[in-house]
Protein backbone atom coordinates (compact mmCIF):
# COMPACT_ATOMS: atom_id res chain seq x y z
CA UNK A 1 0.00 0.00 0.00
CA UNK A 2 1.71 3.23 -0.87
CA UNK A 3 1.14 5.57 2.29
CA UNK A 4 2.82 8.83 0.52
CA UNK A 5 -0.51 9.84 -1.48
CA UNK A 6 -1.65 12.87 -1.21
CA UNK A 7 -4.92 14.28 -1.64
CA UNK A 8 -6.73 16.47 -2.89
CA UNK A 9 -5.40 16.34 -6.80
CA UNK A 10 -6.87 18.30 -9.73
CA UNK A 11 -8.50 16.72 -12.31
CA UNK A 12 -9.60 17.80 -15.55
CA UNK A 13 -12.43 15.94 -17.33
CA UNK A 14 -12.93 16.42 -20.95
CA UNK A 15 -16.68 14.94 -21.47
CA UNK A 16 -19.13 16.02 -18.64
CA UNK A 17 -21.99 13.48 -19.49
CA UNK A 18 -23.52 11.43 -17.28
CA UNK A 19 -20.72 9.01 -16.48
CA UNK A 20 -18.44 11.70 -16.16
CA UNK A 21 -20.66 13.27 -13.61
CA UNK A 22 -20.82 10.18 -11.07
CA UNK A 23 -16.92 10.36 -11.63
CA UNK A 24 -16.98 13.43 -10.34
CA UNK A 25 -19.49 12.68 -7.48
CA UNK A 26 -16.64 9.62 -6.86
CA UNK A 27 -14.00 11.90 -6.95
CA UNK A 28 -14.93 14.94 -4.51
CA UNK A 29 -15.75 11.99 -2.16
CA UNK A 30 -12.30 11.90 -1.58
CA UNK A 31 -11.59 15.63 -1.39
CA UNK A 32 -10.44 16.67 -5.38
CA UNK A 33 -11.04 19.30 -7.15
CA UNK A 34 -12.39 19.13 -10.32
CA UNK A 35 -12.84 20.69 -13.70
CA UNK A 36 -15.56 19.82 -15.96
CA UNK A 37 -15.18 20.55 -19.34
CA UNK A 38 -17.75 20.09 -22.32
CA UNK A 39 -18.55 21.68 -25.97
CA UNK A 40 -22.19 22.79 -24.11
CA UNK A 41 -23.04 24.77 -21.32
CA UNK A 42 -24.69 22.99 -18.00
CA UNK A 43 -23.28 19.63 -18.65
CA UNK A 44 -23.81 16.82 -16.36
CA UNK A 45 -20.87 16.95 -14.71
CA UNK A 46 -20.58 20.60 -14.83
CA UNK A 47 -23.60 20.54 -12.49
CA UNK A 48 -21.62 19.05 -9.37
CA UNK A 49 -18.07 20.05 -10.81
CA UNK A 50 -15.84 22.72 -8.92
CA UNK A 51 -15.76 24.63 -12.11
CA UNK A 52 -16.51 24.72 -15.93
CA UNK A 53 -14.98 25.49 -18.80
CA UNK A 54 -16.95 25.08 -22.28
CA UNK A 55 -14.80 24.79 -25.58
CA UNK A 56 -14.86 22.33 -29.09
CA UNK A 57 -12.42 19.42 -27.60
CA UNK A 58 -11.36 18.96 -30.92
CA UNK A 59 -9.52 22.76 -31.03
CA UNK A 60 -6.05 22.12 -29.93
CA UNK A 61 -6.10 26.27 -28.68
CA UNK A 62 -9.24 25.58 -26.81
CA UNK A 63 -7.49 22.84 -25.03
CA UNK A 64 -3.92 24.41 -24.68
CA UNK A 65 -6.06 27.62 -22.94
CA UNK A 66 -8.21 25.68 -20.12
CA UNK A 67 -5.41 23.37 -19.30
CA UNK A 68 -2.92 26.26 -18.97
CA UNK A 69 -5.10 28.01 -17.02
CA UNK A 70 -5.57 25.43 -14.67
CA UNK A 71 -2.70 23.24 -14.70
CA UNK A 72 -4.14 19.95 -13.46
CA UNK A 73 -2.79 16.87 -12.03
CA UNK A 74 -4.45 14.42 -14.40
CA UNK A 75 -6.75 14.57 -17.46
CA UNK A 76 -9.26 12.42 -17.37
CA UNK A 77 -11.07 12.22 -21.18
CA UNK A 78 -15.44 10.81 -20.75
CA UNK A 79 -15.66 11.06 -25.10
CA UNK A 80 -13.97 10.14 -27.99
CA UNK A 81 -14.07 13.55 -29.74
CA UNK A 82 -10.36 14.94 -28.48
CA UNK A 83 -7.88 16.40 -30.13
CA UNK A 84 -5.52 13.86 -29.32
CA UNK A 85 -2.36 14.98 -30.14
CA UNK A 86 -2.63 17.57 -27.87
CA UNK A 87 -3.40 14.78 -25.02
CA UNK A 88 0.40 13.98 -26.20
CA UNK A 89 1.81 17.03 -25.25
CA UNK A 90 0.61 17.64 -22.15
CA UNK A 91 1.87 14.21 -21.16
CA UNK A 92 5.18 15.10 -22.21
CA UNK A 93 4.81 18.51 -20.06
CA UNK A 94 4.60 15.80 -16.68
CA UNK A 95 0.57 15.88 -16.65
CA UNK A 96 -0.64 12.70 -16.15
CA UNK A 97 -3.32 11.69 -19.21
CA UNK A 98 -5.75 8.46 -18.29
CA UNK A 99 -4.91 5.94 -19.38
CA UNK A 100 -2.43 7.56 -21.33
CA UNK A 101 -1.83 9.45 -24.48
CA UNK A 102 -1.11 6.82 -26.80
CA UNK A 103 -3.93 4.34 -25.59
CA UNK A 104 -6.54 7.24 -25.86
CA UNK A 105 -5.05 8.19 -29.02
CA UNK A 106 -5.62 4.53 -29.88
CA UNK A 107 -8.83 3.87 -28.54
CA UNK A 108 -10.73 7.29 -29.78
CA UNK A 109 -11.25 5.02 -33.29
CA UNK A 110 -12.35 2.18 -33.73
CA UNK A 111 -10.41 1.53 -36.75
CA UNK A 112 -6.99 1.62 -34.03
CA UNK A 113 -8.11 -0.55 -31.66
CA UNK A 114 -9.60 -3.18 -33.65
CA UNK A 115 -6.01 -3.65 -35.69
CA UNK A 116 -4.02 -3.27 -32.52
CA UNK A 117 -6.48 -6.00 -31.22
CA UNK A 118 -6.77 -7.95 -34.20
CA UNK A 119 -3.21 -7.23 -35.80
CA UNK A 120 -0.41 -6.78 -33.62
CA UNK A 121 -2.10 -9.08 -30.23
CA UNK A 122 -3.30 -11.83 -32.65
CA UNK A 123 -6.98 -11.51 -30.92
CA UNK A 124 -9.95 -13.32 -32.59
CA UNK A 125 -12.50 -10.26 -33.77
CA UNK A 126 -14.99 -9.71 -36.38
CA UNK A 127 -14.07 -10.24 -40.04
CA UNK A 128 -14.33 -6.21 -40.62
CA UNK A 129 -13.14 -3.42 -43.46
CA UNK A 130 -13.09 -0.08 -44.01
CA UNK A 131 -14.70 2.60 -46.09
CA UNK A 132 -14.40 6.61 -47.16
CA UNK A 133 -17.05 6.53 -50.12
CA UNK A 134 -20.35 4.92 -50.31
CA UNK A 135 -19.13 3.62 -53.32
CA UNK A 136 -16.68 1.65 -51.07
CA UNK A 137 -18.63 0.95 -48.32
CA UNK A 138 -20.68 -1.34 -50.99
CA UNK A 139 -17.66 -2.90 -51.85
CA UNK A 140 -16.51 -3.64 -48.48
CA UNK A 141 -19.81 -5.05 -47.66
CA UNK A 142 -19.87 -7.77 -50.42
CA UNK A 143 -16.49 -8.77 -49.20
CA UNK A 144 -17.50 -8.95 -45.45
CA UNK A 145 -21.12 -10.39 -46.66
CA UNK A 146 -24.36 -9.65 -45.21
CA UNK A 147 -25.96 -9.13 -42.62
CA UNK A 148 -23.18 -6.98 -41.22
CA UNK A 149 -22.90 -4.00 -39.02
CA UNK A 150 -21.55 -0.19 -39.93
CA UNK A 151 -20.82 2.41 -38.18
CA UNK A 152 -18.51 5.14 -37.54
CA UNK A 153 -14.74 5.03 -36.73
CA UNK A 154 -15.40 7.64 -34.23
CA UNK A 155 -18.90 8.05 -32.21
CA UNK A 156 -20.09 7.96 -28.92
CA UNK A 157 -22.53 5.48 -27.24
CA UNK A 158 -23.34 3.08 -30.35
CA UNK A 159 -24.74 6.28 -32.44
CA UNK A 160 -24.78 5.34 -36.25
CA UNK A 161 -24.81 1.96 -35.97
CA UNK A 162 -26.84 -0.18 -38.13
CA UNK A 163 -27.60 -3.86 -39.00
CA UNK A 164 -27.26 -3.86 -42.98
CA UNK A 165 -29.22 -6.95 -44.09
CA UNK A 166 -28.73 -6.00 -48.37
CA UNK A 167 -27.34 -3.96 -50.85
CA UNK A 168 -30.06 -1.72 -50.70
CA UNK A 169 -29.74 -0.77 -47.34
CA UNK A 170 -26.22 0.04 -47.29
CA UNK A 171 -26.60 4.06 -48.46
CA UNK A 172 -29.18 4.57 -45.98
CA UNK A 173 -26.71 2.56 -43.22
CA UNK A 174 -23.94 5.26 -44.80
CA UNK A 175 -25.64 8.15 -44.47
CA UNK A 176 -26.96 7.48 -40.74
CA UNK A 177 -22.99 6.73 -39.88
CA UNK A 178 -21.86 9.78 -41.18
CA UNK A 179 -24.53 11.93 -39.11
CA UNK A 180 -23.65 10.74 -36.16
CA UNK A 181 -19.69 10.55 -36.54
CA UNK A 182 -18.05 12.57 -33.96
CA UNK A 183 -14.94 14.27 -34.99
CA UNK A 184 -13.47 15.04 -38.08
CA UNK A 185 -13.77 11.41 -39.43
CA UNK A 186 -15.41 10.59 -42.52
CA UNK A 187 -14.70 6.97 -42.26
CA UNK A 188 -17.12 4.07 -41.31
CA UNK A 189 -16.11 0.40 -40.08
CA UNK A 190 -18.32 -2.63 -41.53
CA UNK A 191 -18.18 -5.78 -39.22
CA UNK A 192 -19.42 -9.68 -39.73
CA UNK A 193 -22.48 -9.81 -37.92
CA UNK A 194 -22.09 -12.40 -34.76
CA UNK A 195 -24.75 -14.45 -34.46
CA UNK A 196 -23.84 -14.05 -30.35
CA UNK A 197 -25.69 -15.89 -27.22
CA UNK A 198 -25.06 -12.69 -25.33
CA UNK A 199 -23.35 -9.66 -25.37
CA UNK A 200 -20.89 -9.03 -22.33
CA UNK A 201 -18.87 -5.88 -21.00
CA UNK A 202 -16.00 -6.97 -18.92
CA UNK A 203 -15.11 -3.70 -16.75
CA UNK A 204 -11.04 -4.53 -16.61
CA UNK A 205 -9.45 -2.14 -13.71
CA UNK A 206 -5.73 -1.57 -14.98
CA UNK A 207 -3.34 -0.62 -11.48
CA UNK A 208 0.04 1.37 -11.67
CA UNK A 209 1.63 -0.85 -9.16
CA UNK A 210 -0.87 -3.53 -8.47
CA UNK A 211 -2.37 -5.98 -10.89
CA UNK A 212 -5.10 -5.70 -12.94
CA UNK A 213 -8.67 -6.86 -11.56
CA UNK A 214 -12.10 -7.71 -13.20
CA UNK A 215 -15.71 -6.93 -12.03
CA UNK A 216 -18.14 -9.70 -12.79
CA UNK A 217 -19.08 -9.77 -16.81
CA UNK A 218 -22.10 -7.37 -17.40
CA UNK A 219 -24.65 -8.69 -19.76
CA UNK A 220 -26.32 -5.80 -21.96
CA UNK A 221 -29.04 -5.42 -24.83
CA UNK A 222 -28.78 -3.00 -27.14
CA UNK A 223 -30.93 -1.30 -30.14
CA UNK A 224 -29.76 1.68 -32.89
CA UNK A 225 -26.60 0.97 -31.48
CA UNK A 226 -26.96 1.85 -28.08
CA UNK A 227 -27.19 0.09 -24.63
CA UNK A 228 -31.17 -0.52 -23.32
CA UNK A 229 -30.50 -1.79 -20.19
CA UNK A 230 -27.79 -3.62 -18.51
CA UNK A 231 -27.48 -6.72 -15.81
CA UNK A 232 -25.32 -8.24 -13.80
CA UNK A 233 -23.74 -11.07 -13.32
CA UNK A 234 -24.06 -12.52 -16.81
CA UNK A 235 -24.70 -15.90 -17.42
CA UNK A 236 -21.90 -17.07 -18.89
CA UNK A 237 -19.03 -20.35 -17.91
CA UNK A 238 -16.29 -20.05 -15.86
CA UNK A 239 -14.23 -21.22 -18.34
CA UNK A 240 -15.48 -17.58 -21.24
CA UNK A 241 -14.86 -15.66 -18.26
CA UNK A 242 -11.36 -16.45 -17.85
CA UNK A 243 -11.09 -16.25 -21.54
CA UNK A 244 -12.38 -13.05 -21.57
CA UNK A 245 -10.39 -11.71 -18.72
CA UNK A 246 -6.93 -12.79 -20.43
CA UNK A 247 -7.99 -11.17 -23.68
CA UNK A 248 -9.05 -7.85 -21.67
CA UNK A 249 -5.80 -8.17 -20.22
CA UNK A 250 -3.26 -8.98 -23.06
CA UNK A 251 -4.91 -5.50 -24.90
CA UNK A 252 -5.18 -3.40 -21.51
CA UNK A 253 -1.64 -4.15 -21.12
CA UNK A 254 -0.52 -3.20 -25.00
CA UNK A 255 -2.17 0.00 -23.68
CA UNK A 256 -0.74 0.50 -20.86
CA UNK A 257 -1.51 3.36 -17.99
CA UNK A 258 -4.07 2.92 -15.26
CA UNK A 259 -8.15 3.32 -14.64
CA UNK A 260 -10.80 1.24 -15.98
CA UNK A 261 -11.39 0.06 -19.29
CA UNK A 262 -15.39 -1.11 -20.35
CA UNK A 263 -14.02 -4.27 -22.74
CA UNK A 264 -16.81 -5.35 -24.85
CA UNK A 265 -17.38 -9.09 -25.71
CA UNK A 266 -19.58 -11.62 -28.42
CA UNK A 267 -19.88 -14.37 -26.29
CA UNK A 268 -21.13 -17.43 -28.83
CA UNK A 269 -21.84 -21.08 -28.01
CA UNK A 270 -18.12 -21.75 -28.73
CA UNK A 271 -16.19 -18.81 -28.91
CA UNK A 272 -15.18 -15.45 -27.26
CA UNK A 273 -14.64 -12.68 -29.88
CA UNK A 274 -13.65 -9.58 -29.07
CA UNK A 275 -15.50 -6.33 -29.79
CA UNK A 276 -14.57 -3.01 -28.88
CA UNK A 277 -13.39 -1.69 -25.90
CA UNK A 278 -13.24 2.05 -23.89
CA UNK A 279 -10.45 3.65 -21.73
CA UNK A 280 -13.40 4.69 -19.07
CA UNK A 281 -16.50 4.08 -17.24
CA UNK A 282 -18.82 2.30 -19.96
CA UNK A 283 -22.35 3.11 -20.35
CA UNK A 284 -23.40 -0.62 -19.23
CA UNK A 285 -21.82 -0.05 -16.05
CA UNK A 286 -23.90 2.14 -14.61
CA UNK A 287 -25.70 -0.99 -13.04
CA UNK A 288 -22.85 -1.00 -10.80
CA UNK A 289 -24.00 2.21 -9.18
CA UNK A 290 -26.56 -0.85 -7.65
CA UNK A 291 -24.93 -3.71 -7.94
CA UNK A 292 -21.44 -3.56 -6.03
CA UNK A 293 -19.78 -2.04 -3.27
CA UNK A 294 -17.26 0.01 -5.32
CA UNK A 295 -19.20 1.09 -8.67
CA UNK A 296 -17.09 1.53 -11.60
CA UNK A 297 -16.36 5.11 -11.12
CA UNK A 298 -15.14 5.26 -7.57
CA UNK A 299 -12.87 1.95 -9.03
CA UNK A 300 -11.69 4.34 -11.70
CA UNK A 301 -10.58 6.85 -9.32
CA UNK A 302 -9.10 4.29 -7.08
CA UNK A 303 -6.93 3.07 -10.38
CA UNK A 304 -6.34 6.42 -11.38
CA UNK A 305 -5.27 8.35 -7.90
CA UNK A 306 -2.89 4.96 -7.08
CA UNK A 307 -5.33 4.33 -4.20
CA UNK A 308 -5.87 0.44 -3.24
CA UNK A 309 -8.54 -1.48 -4.00
CA UNK A 310 -8.83 -4.36 -1.92
CA UNK A 311 -12.06 -6.25 -2.74
CA UNK A 312 -14.82 -5.85 -5.31
CA UNK A 313 -18.22 -7.83 -3.97
CA UNK A 314 -20.97 -8.19 -6.16
CA UNK A 315 -23.68 -7.91 -3.90
CA UNK A 316 -26.99 -8.64 -5.47
CA UNK A 317 -28.05 -9.79 -8.91
CA UNK A 318 -29.01 -6.17 -10.55
CA UNK A 319 -29.68 -4.45 -13.09
CA UNK A 320 -30.67 -1.27 -15.27
CA UNK A 321 -32.40 0.15 -17.90
CA UNK A 322 -32.74 3.42 -19.77
CA UNK A 323 -35.11 6.17 -19.86
CA UNK A 324 -35.65 7.93 -23.02
CA UNK A 325 -36.84 11.14 -24.14
CA UNK A 326 -39.33 10.62 -27.40
CA UNK A 327 -39.49 14.59 -28.58
CA UNK A 328 -37.18 17.75 -28.89
CA UNK A 329 -37.64 19.50 -25.99
CA UNK A 330 -35.53 22.45 -23.89
CA UNK A 331 -37.58 22.51 -20.88
CA UNK A 332 -37.09 19.28 -19.48
CA UNK A 333 -39.39 17.88 -16.70
CA UNK A 334 -39.92 14.38 -15.23
CA UNK A 335 -43.81 12.53 -13.92
CA UNK A 336 -43.78 9.44 -12.58
CA UNK A 337 -40.47 9.48 -10.19
CA UNK A 338 -42.43 8.59 -6.83
CA UNK A 339 -44.07 5.99 -8.92
CA UNK A 340 -41.05 4.57 -9.96
CA UNK A 341 -39.20 4.22 -6.46
CA UNK A 342 -42.32 2.56 -4.79
CA UNK A 343 -41.00 -0.45 -5.20
CA UNK A 344 -38.54 -2.18 -3.21
CA UNK A 345 -34.67 -2.41 -4.34
CA UNK A 346 -34.95 0.47 -6.97
CA UNK A 347 -33.45 3.34 -7.29
CA UNK A 348 -33.55 6.23 -10.01
CA UNK A 349 -30.73 8.82 -11.70
CA UNK A 350 -31.82 11.86 -13.64
CA UNK A 351 -29.15 13.07 -15.26
CA UNK A 352 -29.71 16.33 -15.52
CA UNK A 353 -29.32 17.23 -19.36
CA UNK A 354 -30.72 20.91 -20.46
CA UNK A 355 -32.13 19.60 -23.51
CA UNK A 356 -33.83 16.35 -24.94
CA UNK A 357 -33.84 15.18 -28.36
CA UNK A 358 -35.83 11.51 -29.70
CA UNK A 359 -34.00 8.46 -28.22
CA UNK A 360 -31.64 10.74 -25.80
CA UNK A 361 -30.73 8.91 -22.39
CA UNK A 362 -32.47 10.91 -19.89
CA UNK A 363 -32.08 8.76 -16.87
CA UNK A 364 -31.51 5.09 -15.85
CA UNK A 365 -33.21 2.58 -13.65
CA UNK A 366 -31.59 0.51 -11.48
CA UNK A 367 -32.87 -2.37 -9.58
CA UNK A 368 -31.99 -5.69 -7.48
CA UNK A 369 -33.40 -8.57 -7.35
CA UNK A 370 -33.60 -12.36 -6.83
CA UNK A 371 -31.97 -13.27 -9.81
CA UNK A 372 -31.41 -11.30 -12.53
CA UNK A 373 -34.66 -11.90 -14.16
CA UNK A 374 -36.37 -10.09 -11.21
CA UNK A 375 -33.71 -7.61 -11.60
CA UNK A 376 -34.25 -6.86 -14.79
CA UNK A 377 -38.04 -6.72 -14.77
CA UNK A 378 -38.09 -4.08 -12.13
CA UNK A 379 -35.86 -2.02 -13.92
CA UNK A 380 -37.86 -2.27 -17.35
CA UNK A 381 -40.96 -1.43 -15.60
CA UNK A 382 -39.68 1.21 -13.40
CA UNK A 383 -37.96 3.32 -16.54
CA UNK A 384 -41.37 2.48 -17.86
CA UNK A 385 -43.28 4.49 -15.36
CA UNK A 386 -41.36 7.78 -16.10
CA UNK A 387 -42.16 10.23 -18.49
CA UNK A 388 -40.37 13.39 -19.98
CA UNK A 389 -42.48 16.28 -20.31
Amino acid sequence: MNNSIKLPKKLMLLGSGELGKEFVIAAQRLGNYVIAVDRYADAPAMQVADCSEVISMLSADGLEAVVTEYQPDFIVPEIEAIRTEKLLEFEQRGITVIPTATATNYTMNRDRIRELAHQELGIRTAKYGYAETLAELITISHEVGFPNVVKPVMSSSGKGQSVVSSTSEVEKAWNYAIANSRGDSQKVIVEEFINFEIEITLLTIKQWNAPTIFCSPIGHRQERGDYQESWQPAAISEDKILQSQQIAQKVTDALGGAGIFGVEFFITKDEVIFSELSPRPHDTGIVTLISQNLNEFELHLRAILGLPIPHIELLKASASAVILASEKSDSIAFTGVADALSEKDVDIRLFGKPSAHPYRRMGVALAKGADVQEARAKATKAASKITII
